[in-house]
């Protein structure tokens, strides 16, 4: 179905980061290692002393205090720009990925791994930061995710966009107090104790519960049946939501069928949404191989959003996608002028779920966190806790009104404008496959990234 909702929203969710924790003590092993992921063995265990469990408080994530430096939000941002890059490009490689849409929303992934780095240490710490472009100094790091927080929770009458992490440990468990004081002072992650042991369906329900309410709803059932059990330790999350209108919507009246090319041979009809008017003026840039559009949201007081779209001149995204990063959209962004634009654009909603993200990360170069060698002793003080698996659910509508879109993760834990001289209007037809990302036009953050393929596909 391609519009779920009159309305156009955009919601992005990075959603739960969920730790499931095994005890290495009495145990011959400790659980799944995704292919390539063997470490090397690292410096013996931390020596501390675990905090009696934390005290149960509201799972709902304040606003967190913009301290951080112009400069922290601007490295924060910029390294989530290139994971966002590396992680498009590798999804893009995937088995299974070939010829599909694909969705993700960047910060999410970002946010609740940098929650994750905090209790990591040596090489652990050393390959989450490079995968995720994290500096190597962690109060940049803390105080470049508390501003762009703060921004994100700034608040604006025209849409709402708003971030929260939380924290949902095993009452029984003792987690280190240097650890929870990181991520509730610079992340706003508060705890609240679960029985995982005793309880592990009703912790689990408790957890999507809240993911769902962080998401509108739109992210459901984010931690599958049995991916919670007696030996889950800690669940990490954090939910971004977006809604919001065009600042110049699209006539519903003027939407028509029309034919959108899919690949070589293949064409589908699509309802495409058009601005063809005299109004019509947006930042648009252009080279001989592309065409770069971007379309921003309605707002008053807070951030200026858009989504920015890149179109092949030809119906691939083979060249695209090879010289996609950072630079590049840089560089656009830069050359593009406001200008009057004949724009067409097919309506369309794409749900994904990735649920081996864990063995992505892992081959993207931080394979030590998912095995037994991992060391996240900062979390408790001894090296019995690795990741198990990673799972990461996605959702946009594009409409005439707007966009909505809804992203979370699941981290798995186990104990282990028109021009001033006449000249041709642009037209900007986007029948053919393309890349979309929505982002923060203050920061360059990109908050989802994207490729249409086939706007008929929800998936």
């Amino acid at each position: 179905m391609l519009f779920m909702n009159p309305k156009i929203i955009g919601i992005s969710v990075l959603a739960v980061f969920s730790l499931l924790f095994m005890m290495t003590a009495g145990c011959t092993g400790t659980g799944p290692v995704p292919p390539g992921s063997q470490g090397e063995p690292i410096i013996p265990e931390t020596t501390a002393t675990p905090v009696t469990p934390p005290v149960t408080q509201s799972p709902e994530s304040p606003v967190v205090s913009g301290t951080g430096t112009p400069g922290d939000t601007r490295a924060t941002a910029q390294g989530n720009n290139r994971f966002a890059f590396a992680m498009y490009t590798r999804l893009v490689k995937e088995d299974g990925n070939d010829g599909s849409n694909l969705f993700f929303s960047p910060y999410s992934l970002s946010s609740a791994l940098a929650i994750t780095s905090e209790g990591a240490k040596g090489k652990t710490a050393e390959e989450i930061r490079s995968v995720f472009y994290f500096p190597d100094n962690a109060t940049a790091m803390r105080s470049g995710f508390s501003a762009m927080n703060a921004g994100i929770n700034t608040g604006d009458p025209r849409y709402s966009l708003r971030t929260a992490n939380a924290l949902w440990a095993e009452k029984t468990f003792p987690f280190l107090a240097e650890y929870t004081d990181a991520a509730g002072n610079s992340y706003g992650a508060k705890i609240t104790n679960l029985d995982f042991i005793g309880s592990p369906e009703d912790s689990r329900k408790t957890i999507n519960t809240w993911v769902e309410d962080k998401t509108g709803n739109r992210i459901k059932d984010l931690l599958p049946a049995g991916v919670i059990d007696s030996m889950t330790r800690l669940v990490i999350t954090n939910a971004i939501y977006f809604k919001g209108t065009w600042v110049k919507q699209f006539d519903r009246n003027k939407t028509a069928d029309a034919e959108f090319r899919a690949a070589p041979g293949k064409t589908m009809t699509v309802p495409m949404m058009q601005r063809t008017d005299e109004n019509a003026v947006f930042r648009y840039a252009e080279t001989g191989d592309l065409q770069m559009l971007s379309m921003p949201y309605d707002h008053t007081t807070g951030k200026q959003l858009s989504m920015v779209i890149l179109l092949p001149r030809d119906d691939s995204l083979t060249w695209t996608e090879s010289m996609l990063n950072e630079s590049m959209l840089s560089a656009l962004q830069r050359s593009a002028e406001s200008r009057q634009v004949r724009v067409y654009l097919p309506k369309f909603t794409v749900k994904t779920k990735y649920t081996q993200m864990g063995r992505t990360l892992a081959a993207m170069g931080m394979p030590t966190a998912f095995s037994s060698d991992a060391d996240f002793s900062g979390m408790d003080g001894r090296r019995d806790l690795f990741i198990s698996d990673v799972v990461h659910q996605a959702f946009v509508d594009v409409n005439e009104e707007g966009t909505e879109a809804a992203a979370a993760t699941a981290v798995v834990m186990r104990l282990a404008a028109a021009p001033a001289n006449p000249e041709p209007v642009p037209v900007f037809r986007a029948d053919h496959p393309f890349v979309f990302l929505i982002q923060d036009d203050e920061t360059g953050a990109i908050l989802f990234m994207g490729r249409m393929v086939n706007p008929v596909s929800s998936g």
